[in-house]
């Protein structure tokens, strides 16, 4: 799958007040569920001593090899606040907005008034919409990682490739030289059949 997909900036943050308790949203691109779940982590790490922590991601998951084709896993916690008052509402927010490879995480502190499932609702949403806002949403291509190993001759012909090329690269130099690769899914092809050409198929490519 190589259509563009809508995702958030960056990082995301906003806090306000609902009768006495303190709701903090925020968002973070993640490229993978490790990615989603290690910044839940650091968010509850960070706030806990908060009342609830409360997380909802969408994030594409390969169904095969590169390219061919993706699932979106999606998931959501009330994290002790009553069932569909939290975590859904959050997640319906990145729903709304069709954004992928996204995490929120609503954090609050109790206040002492409660506020009803309708108004927690309500507080989560408006906390995830609030932060997705702060971070701002982009389009995205579907991007593809690869390695391209070679001898020392042919390290300034590729180097000299990939520079000229739209990917982002880090080289490695050792006994050979070897570079990491990150390219747009639809130009992927492309590019490893021009650095094997230009180096007559003494590329490893990975």
């Amino acid at each position: 799958m190589t259509e563009a997909y809508l995702t958030v900036a960056g990082r995301g943050e906003a806090d306000f007040e609902v009768q006495g308790s303190e709701f903090v949203g925020y968002v973070a691109p993640a490229a993978t569920v490790a990615d989603a779940e290690a910044f839940v982590e650091s968010v509850e790490r960070e706030h806990d001593d908060a009342t609830h922590n409360v997380p909802a991601y969408r994030v594409r998951v390969e169904s095969g090899g590169p390219g061919e084709g993706y699932m979106l896993r999606e998931y959501q916690s009330d994290d002790g606040e009553p069932t569909g008052s939290a975590g859904k509402p959050a997640l319906n927010v990145l729903q709304q907005r069709d954004v992928e490879n996204a995490v929120v995480v609503v954090t609050r502190y109790y206040g002492g008034t409660n506020l009803g499932v309708g108004g927690l609702a309500r507080a989560y949403s408006r906390a995830a919409k609030d932060a997705i806002d702060a971070a701002g949403v982009v389009e995205q291509r579907p991007r593809e990682r690869f390695s391209i190993t070679v001898e020392y001759d042919d390290s300034g012909t590729v180097r000299g490739i990939l520079e000229s090329a739209d990917c982002e690269f880090d080289a490695d130099y050792g006994e050979d030289v070897s570079f990491d690769v990150t390219v747009a899914v639809e130009d992927a092809g492309d590019l490893r059949e021009r650095v094997q050409s230009a180096t007559s198929g003494r590329a490893d490519v990975e």
